[in-house]
């Protein structure tokens, strides 16, 4: 696949000032991608579940560039205010993907975004985020040449796009489940882009629900782009890539079934053995905190005892997802607010569910 386009230059008279604003969805690894080779390419294949309330609202505000240059002339805003770290970051990723988008280089760009959610604490902001600026620079090229009027052209495209900036970014851009990653036994599949897996699995998995515990709301020590670095000499990396791969062939009979048991166990291994991982790479670190783990155990205790179908699952950091369908959110709620509230910081979690997937506002 190629979407480097030279052509793509526009005729610097019929520049004129505007803004487009994507919102766009983070999302929960089933499988995890942990460990990618290339640019951007993952050692695996991995499925998520889309979510709905943790998105991030971005805003690519665009004029004539009044000082011509070879970069990239772009401003950013985080939360009303300007920052520069994430400031360096957008402006390396839209001089990265200069290629696809040369009209870039042709305009003053200013980018207002902000989340729902606490950023870079292990809730996969960076999905949510280069997800967004992917769809922007996607809208940008549709409305300047026409050249992805096409629905799926367009999802595919922004998917791939996304996954420049950040590797989980490209499954956000589908609703309720996405897959990224070849694998023979998915039609379509890639390691370029993800592609949905909503019509492929059960109803019972679109009304899921994933309550997110915050358990700690401040950035995680360890990045997880400097996670994934640390796969490329990890003594077990091998065995985590052929493990994923016999995972996802379970999760996927599963998904197909509406199989809610084998769906958790995967769930919760996958969790476990991501920060595994962690702690037993070259350089080991530490992403869990002691209310995880007390989280974790509470969350067996209940569905042992009740047999309900509640499970837990980890991005890379200590905030606990504790998925479960609609049908036993009576029950679930309850148990949360009492059980598991008072682990969080501020006894604060977010009510999130299954989603739609990103939405042009």
């Amino acid at each position: 696949m190629q979407y480097e386009n030279p052509k793509l230059v526009l005729e610097t008279s019929e520049i004129k000032e505007g803004s487009i604003t994507w919102k766009s969805p983070s999302n929960i690894a089933i499988v995890k991608y942990w460990g990618k080779y290339s640019d951007q390419l993952p050692q695996n294949p991995s499925l998520s579940i889309t979510l709905e309330t943790s998105f991030t609202r971005t805003t690519l505000h665009y004029a004539p560039r009044r000082t011509p240059g070879q970069g990239v002339s772009v401003e950013l805003y985080f939360e009303g205010a300007r920052h520069e770290a994430f400031e360096q970051r957008v402006r390396k990723y839209f001089e990265k993907i200069l290629p696809i988008f040369p009209f870039l280089r042709q305009l003053d760009l200013k980018v207002e975004t902000a989340n729902s959610f606490p950023h870079s604490s292990g809730i996969a902001s960076s999905a949510s985020a280069m997800s967004a600026l992917a769809l922007c620079c996607c809208t940008l090229e549709d409305e300047f040449f026409h050249t992805l009027e096409d629905d799926e052209a367009f999802d595919r495209k922004a998917s791939y796009v996304a996954r420049l900036g950040s590797g989980s970014a490209c499954r956000s851009i589908y609703p309720y489940l996405a897959l990224w990653g070849e694998t023979g036994e998915v039609p379509g599949s890639s390691n370029l882009y993800a592609i949905p897996m909503a019509e492929q699995a059960h109803p019972v998995y679109q009304t899921f629900h994933d309550d997110i515990l915050i358990i700690r709301s401040g950035e995680k020590k360890v990045s997880s782009s400097a996670g994934h670095g640390l796969m490329h000499n990890h003594p077990f990396a091998e065995a985590r890539f052929q493990y994923a791969r016999k995972s996802l062939h379970q999760l996927l009979g599963a998904l197909r079934t509406g199989d809610l048991e084998t769906f958790g166990k995967i769930a919760e291994a996958e969790a476990l053995m991501l920060h595994a991982l962690m702690m037993s790479a070259p350089s080991p670190y530490l992403l869990l905190a002691p209310h995880t783990i007390t989280a974790m155990e509470r969350v067996q205790a209940f569905r042992a005892e009740t047999g309900h179908p509640v499970y837990f699952s980890l991005d890379a950091g200590p905030n606990l997802h504790v998925l479960y369908p609609e049908s036993v959110i009576h029950e679930v709620r309850p148990f949360i607010d009492d059980q598991l509230a008072p682990l969080c910081e501020e006894g604060v979690y977010l009510q999130d569910w299954a989603g739609e997937g990103p939405e042009q506002l």
